[in-house]
């Protein structure tokens, strides 16, 4: 718990530090509203933070989080598989508690992953594309049959890495280092490619799985990052996502803020556009094959923002393309996505976005 509430802490620091430079020394952002103070935001935290674990212990609570109500001030949310949750306080601590049906959130990729778009495209996001591809379509794990986001390109200055989730490039924590990475993942190499699926067939490869974090499954295991980076090439991996999309992230990363508007582009939905609506959330995500608590994450809302096969996806402000997040849970209805911070995953690994 230490460990937790010292990470947890920081992100809080950081996330207030940044508010008050963004909206005081460098004029408001272009991609937030303007925030409570950081002391108010700073203030239902801590009473988050002391209250989550007996709030999750509540049946089909799925997560906590810090956001805003409709006179822009900050409340406790809890976030509940249904309408109808017993047991949750309207008040605690003095501080306001909102509940919001999120309903169950899902790990969107391997076990969700199979689903076609909804809707048309110019750009194909699931089949082929020549190298080096663009980011945003799709990859995964040559040896499982299923297919996700390739996010974007990062580096640590001499090596470049395609960056997705752990259950798209490492199988759930089952991979070893060197399996081969598809673009495009076994599903759509079959359903869109009509071609047969063989692990060991090099056509579709672009890289190799170099590292990943751990996703801890027990029930006193907390979560930081779902994340994996596979080593690529500059003639296999570009930085860029196909021509409907938003084009390169920049190399420079912000922290999440409250209303600040965001986009991403994945596999499934292509170019979406959302709101931060959640800070420092606690959620808890099923796997299909076990569930697994998060803690330190990013809400994001949004219609459709998120589908199965966005896992992912890299979530960037809505002018600048600054990344913010990698996206890998959300509700089954596409409404509410679950990021990590994207400053985490990258430190994770030791590398940077290779953007503009």
């Amino acid at each position: 718990m230490k460990r937790r509430g010292l990470l947890l802490g920081l992100v809080s620091w950081v996330g207030a530090l940044v508010f008050v430079g963004a909206m005081g020394l460098f004029g408001p952002r272009a991609d937030a509203q303007q925030g409570p103070p950081p002391h108010a935001l700073a203030r239902v935290i801590a009473v988050q933070e002391r209250h989550t674990e007996r709030l999750m212990s509540l049946p089909d609570v799925v997560g906590t989080a810090v956001g805003l109500d409709e006179m822009g001030r900050p409340v406790v949310k809890v976030y509940v598989a249904h309408a109808g949750v017993r047991g949750i306080p309207s008040v605690i601590d003095g501080e306001k508690v909102e509940v919001e049906v999120t309903g169950e959130i899902y790990a969107l990729g391997a076990l969700a992953a199979l689903e076609d778009p909804a809707e048309p495209s110019e750009v194909d996001r699931l089949s082929w594309f020549d190298r080096p591809v663009p980011i945003g379509v799709s990859a995964f794990n040559a040896t499982e049959f299923s297919a996700a986001t390739l996010g974007c390109r990062v580096t640590d200055g001499t090596n470049v890495y395609a960056l997705s989730c752990n259950h798209v490039y490492a199988r759930t924590n089952s991979a070893s280092l060197g399996e081969a990475i598809w673009q495009p993942g076994p599903y759509d190499v079959v359903m869109t490619l009509r071609k047969q699926w063989n692990p060991a067939d090099p056509t579709y490869v672009i890289g190799a799985l170099a590292g990943f974090v751990q996703i801890d499954f027990s029930s006193s295991g907390e979560n930081y990052v779902d994340a994996a980076i596979a080593l690529v090439g500059t003639n296999t991996v570009g930085t860029s996502t196909p021509s409907n999309g938003y084009g390169t992230p920049s190399s420079g990363t912000v922290a999440a803020q409250l209303n600040m508007s965001v986009k991403k582009y994945g596999r499934t939905t292509g170019l979406t556009y959302g709101t931060i609506s959640g800070l420092n959330a606690t959620v808890t995500v099923d796997y299909g094959s076990g569930q697994a608590k998060f803690v330190g994450q990013i809400t994001v809302t949004g219609r459709r923002f998120i589908q199965a096969g966005d896992s992912g996806s890299l979530l960037v402000t809505r002018t600048g393309n600054n990344p913010v997040g990698l996206l890998f849970a959300g509700s089954s209805n596409g409404s509410y996505a679950v990021a990590n911070p994207i400053d985490l995953v990258l430190a994770a690994f030791n590398v940077s976005i290779d953007g503009q």
